[in-house]
């Protein structure tokens, strides 16, 4: 046993003490988002998709932004769209509220048991699909639905899986909003948080080993980057510079803890980058140009070889977490309209009409239109069978899937299964 040395004492130092994060506004308190650092608009250089990672640290401790007060596109990173490509985005953006709006509504009234919503954040998933390339890998987290309304999936198949009813292409085995869509380079979300991360990075990596020329995008939320799994991948896509776009999207909130308990206190998302030695971007996420030109930069980075990004798209989760929260008790009801960065819609629609390529009327006309395209998808969906109203695949599916050939146990099994559901007089039991 050691013995201190004569004489030393510990009596005059001050004891220890923990810090638990705490989040500087909760239920009735008013709310004052003055310490939120907005740079200007258009005051961020914009380096060469081939400097190195190290010689533009201070954009990971910034705001990429394009959009300024005005609704104009200024600066260097300012993607110069055209006006169809800006409608476009837009109509994309207006289509994902209009869905996210009914299918909230449907889970409200029993038609599904759960559902998330992308309010708020739209401009993240909507103007990163736009400026990737239809073959691009996208792994997304629950809440870039916006990637597929943005690609043109049917929203008859979105529903469907939504409503895990006879149509549904995953047959009733996933959670309502996760989504698969191969076809649409979407891969299947899962409810694990962050297991996509690897995923992706190991997809670029297989990719550059081919010699192909797809790259992969993987989406997470901030307090994800707590997990093992992201820290995993970066270690790997900074050691074979693996052509893979990571980003964070930092809405300031888990399901009731805020960003703080992730690491946001101490530095930005952006800046974990530095550490792995990839590059590191810092986003206005409100702002769908600037998120369109920040990952069109980091996709032209990826597929000329110069290695990964890491994009943190600072935003804002404007409604509860999922139709299972409530947000009232744990946040100011006054935080989604005093975000500084303002609705990602607006913003968009705002600099059209800058232009002089929009006005009011259009954009109410094309709310119109897109609630009655939401609605027509809804009613065709609904003919399909809807969760409320019980098991809409044969009983037996439930072993499909699992193995490539079943094996002998599971075949015993599902003979079991079918052998007393048949007893008890039940009509499905069977395919």
């Amino acid at each position: 046993m050691a013995v201190p040395p004569e004489g030393h004492s510990r009596a005059n130092l001050a004891p220890l003490q923990l810090h638990v994060p705490e989040p500087k506004f909760r239920p009735g308190d008013a709310v004052d988002f003055a310490g939120v650092e907005v740079p200007p608009a258009g005051a961020q250089r914009r380096p060469d998709t081939a400097a190195p990672a190290d010689s533009f640290h201070e954009l990971a401790y910034t705001l990429v932004r394009v959009l300024d007060d005005e609704g104009r596109a200024v600066g260097p990173w300012d993607p110069r769209l055209s006006p169809d490509a800006l409608r476009r985005m837009l109509r994309h953006m207006v289509l994902l509220r209009a869905f996210d709006e009914r299918m909230f509504r449907a889970q409200r009234q029993g038609k599904t048991s759960f559902y998330m919503k992308a309010l708020g954040e739209e401009a993240v998933a909507v103007a990163a699909a736009h400026a990737l390339d239809y073959e691009d890998m996208c792994f997304p987290s629950y809440r870039q639905q916006g990637l597929l309304i943005a690609r043109d999936w049917p929203l008859v198949d979105m529903m469907n899986q939504i409503y895990s009813n006879s149509a549904d292409r995953l047959g009733g085995k996933q959670l309502p909003i996760m989504y698969s869509a191969k076809e649409a380079g979407f891969f299947s979300i899962s409810g694990n948080l962050t297991t996509q991360y690897p995923q992706a990075v190991g997809w670029a990596m297989a990719s550059a080993a081919k010699g192909d020329t797809r790259i992969a995008a993987v989406w997470c939320g901030e307090g994800s980057t707590a997990e093992g799994d992201f820290h995993s991948a970066c270690t790997f896509a900074a050691v074979y510079r693996a052509p893979v776009v990571m980003n964070v999207v930092n809405n300031q909130w888990a399901i009731s803890s805020f960003s703080g308990f992730a690491g946001a206190e101490a530095t930005t998302f952006a800046a974990r980058a530095i550490g792995y030695g990839i590059a590191g971007l810092r986003v206005d996420g409100n702002d769908a140009l600037a998120v369109y030109a920040a990952t069109q930069w980091a996709a032209e980075r990826a597929r000329t070889n110069q290695g990964a990004t890491l994009i943190e798209h600072f935003t804002y989760r404007t409604e509860g977490h999922s139709t299972s929260d409530d947000p009232t008790q744990y946040r100011s009801a006054g935080e989604p309209t005093a975000w500084p960065l303002g609705d990602p819609i607006r913003r968009l629609k705002d600099h059209l009409i800058a232009l002089g390529e929009w006005d009011e009327d259009a954009h109410a006309a094309q709310d119109r239109e897109v609630a009655e395209e939401v609605r027509a998808a809804q009613k065709a969906a609904e003919a399909n069978g809807i969760l409320g109203h019980g098991l809409h695949q044969p009983l037996d599916s439930l072993f499909d899937g699992v193995f490539e050939a079943m094996p002998w146990h599971l075949r015993e099994q599902r003979q079991q299964m079918l052998d007393e559901e048949e007893a008890s007089g039940r009509p499905w039991a069977r395919k």
